[in-house]
Formats: structure tokens, sequence, C-alpha cells
């Protein structure tokens, strides 16, 4: 299977792609992973262009499980086939978990002093901000049609102001919005 990869002076590898979400796991904090995502993919290396990994992303989302776990496969599958898919999501997962757990019992020993709780806070700011980041990029990117916007405006009435479920807002919202995705492509 051939697949389009964007011009790089060095092509991606299943080492160096195994290392990169090692990385952005044992590094973020919180959240804030798939503004980490795309400057890493799509604006520092310029493996996948921007449009393609928004697309991955909303998949990302839509699909069930955690978001960077299915953003990994879906950036692993995308550069390098199955196995990157495997080695992105191993990356992503299994070096950051066994921190977690070494950080865990030591944070358990440290919450008596203050000064860990401010730097806390300090961690949870910053995966605030990008994810915010991530947040103003895709509002810049998206397309300004009519049904997406009520789409839009509808979710937030429905979960922000009526606090409906948002299994029910999603499942409903989202099968509403690919009817009609897909009425709109068998007519063109």
């Amino acid at each position: 299977m051939s697949q389009q990869l964007a011009n790089t002076s060095r092509p991606p590898t299943l080492t160096g792609l195994f290392l990169i979400f090692s990385r952005i796991g044992l590094t973020s904090f919180g959240g804030g992973l798939s503004g980490w995502l795309l400057r890493e993919f799509v604006q520092d290396r310029d493996w996948i262009s921007e449009e393609d990994f928004l697309n991955g992303l909303a998949i990302s989302q839509a699909l069930p499980g955690i978001n960077v776990k299915n953003m990994a496969i879906w950036i692993g599958h995308r550069l390098l086939g199955w196995r990157g898919a495997l080695l992105a999501v191993a990356g992503i997962i299994v070096p950051p978990a066994i921190f977690i757990i070494i950080l865990g019992t030591v944070l358990g020993h440290l919450l008596q002093f203050p000064l860990a709780h401010i730097l806390l806070a300090g961690a949870a700011a910053a995966a605030t901000g990008l994810s915010l980041s991530m947040g103003v990029t895709t509002a810049r990117r998206v397309q300004r049609r009519l049904m997406p916007l009520l789409f839009l405006a509808g979710t937030f009435v429905a979960v922000g102001i009526l606090r409906l479920p948002l299994v029910w807002v999603v499942i409903g919202a989202g099968g509403l919005s690919v009817l009609f995705e897909y009425i709109k492509l068998r007519k063109a």
C-alpha cells in the first residue's frame, strides 16, 4: 500500500516513531497531547499535512477510546502501516505507564509539601494552554459552512445549556451529521 508522505529530509522510521511518541507521552501532562502531535508531525517534521492531521483528529475523537491513543494509531498507520501503528501506540502508552507508576509512588510521599501542589497547578495550566492552542488552530482551519455550524451550535446548546447527557448528544448529533454528509455525497 503506497502512502503519500510530505517532502522531508529524514523519512520516519519505526524506531524514530516509537521514540517520538514515547517522548510526547513522557513530557505531556493532563491533556494537550494533540497540540504536541500537531507540532511534531505537521509543523516540525512536515510528515503529514495540516488538513490530513485535522481529519485524523476528527476520526480519532469520533472513535471510542482515548483520543491520543486513537491518534497515535492513525499517525503510525498513515506513516508506516500496521507496524507504525503498533509502535506508535506502544510508545504513547508503555513508557508513560511505567513512569506514572514510579511517579505515583514518589508523589504519594511528596504531597505533604506545598511546592508539589504548585508544580501540579503549573503542569495543569500548561496542558490547558496546549488544548486551547489546538482548539484555535482547528477553528481557524475549519470551513465555515451552515450545517457544521448548526451542528456545533446545537451540540453546545444540548450539552452546555440543556445539560443533556453527552453520550446521547454525541450519538444523536454524530448520527445526524454522518447522515447529512452521506446524503450530500450521494447527490454529488
